[in-house]
């Protein structure tokens, strides 16, 4: 259903812009919070919820991930930052952040908005809410968590295949390994189809699970975009603080995790947990090795 469908308000939009419309909105929605007569006003005002969809996913697309990638890069330029550096001896140059930047914002307007462009009109079909009122936080926490899980396994099973098979790696996967040492903005630094595989874990889990339980709203895509975003950027950071979060979630992955996966260009596969890899004995890193020694010891004595 469109966002400007069953409710009290105008379904064309006022003379005098955005705010005008927020106002017919407010008239004769009193039930409806703040945030939720702001958005239903965008819908009308744009009169078009494909343009308006796309043009809402782009603009937070883009200022999620260069305003997240913004702290890291006044990070690496900070001295005193240098002693959380996991790999403290490559700091990104300014050539090399602004190399990463344009070649990323060049992916977003070439290959990821053409995506974004398909996203309505390919939600709407399988059944993706649009309008208001908005889920309960409850049920966004819930299904984020799914999305989190669901998206992990994708990741780890097809990042595992870029690096086991050759031919994927050379021709897909190595460019994102440019740097042995990553940062921030460098998390979306992928081929055209890279950044195409892995973005249908990202956004495929959503659209399952609304194809399958047509229970889904786009805000709650949002804010796990959002989540995902924040993620990805941080698990490249290159950082590792005493209050990272995998101190807490011993299961969380983050940037202790992927940063060995560059430097080692193997092993530790998944995105944001760590069960795919110690499951499957794909864990990287000095610790990992020592423990399949140890383990690879104790069966020799129990042979003999």
């Amino acid at each position: 259903m469109n966002a400007t469908v069953a409710y009290q308000a105008p379904l064309l939009p006022t003379d005098g812009g955005y705010w005008a419309n927020f106002d017919e909105v407010s008239k004769y929605n009193v039930s409806l919070n703040y945030f939720e007569r702001m958005w239903l006003a965008y819908y009308i005002w744009i009169n078009n919820d494909i343009l308006a969809t796309g043009i809402m996913s782009f603009v937070m697309h883009e200022v999620v991930y260069f305003g997240r990638s913004l702290p890291w890069i006044i990070i690496d330029f900070i001295p005193y930052f240098n002693k959380y550096k996991i790999q403290n001896h490559k700091i990104p140059t300014v050539k090399e952040q602004w190399s990463c930047a344009l070649y990323v914002l060049l992916s977003h307007f070439t290959v990821e908005l053409p995506q974004i462009w398909l996203f309505h009109p390919m939600a709407q079909f399988f059944g993706l809410e649009t309008g208001v009122p908005f889920p309960s936080l409850l049920k966004m926490a819930y299904q984020i968590a799914i999305f989190f899980v669901l998206e992990d396994s994708w990741h780890y099973w097809t990042h595992r295949a870029m690096h086991v098979f050759p031919y994927l790696y050379k021709n897909i996967h190595k460019i994102h390994h440019y740097y042995s040492a990553p940062f921030g903005m460098a998390a979306e630094y992928a081929s055209p189809i890279e950044v195409m595989i892995l973005g249908l874990g990202t956004v495929g889990s959503p659209i399952l699970y609304c194809a399958i339980t047509k229970d889904l709203h786009i805000l709650t895509m949002y804010v796990w975009i959002i989540f995902r975003l924040f993620q990805a950027i941080d698990a490249h950071s290159g950082y590792e603080f005493p209050w990272s979060l995998h101190h807490f979630l011993p299961f969380w992955a983050g940037a202790e995790h992927h940063d060995v996966h560059h430097e080692r260009f193997i092993g530790n596969y998944a995105s944001s947990f760590r069960w795919w890899d110690y499951v499957l004995d794909t864990e990287a890193g000095p610790e990992a090795a020592k423990k399949r020694r140890e383990r690879k010891l104790a069966k020799a004595k129990k042979a003999a």
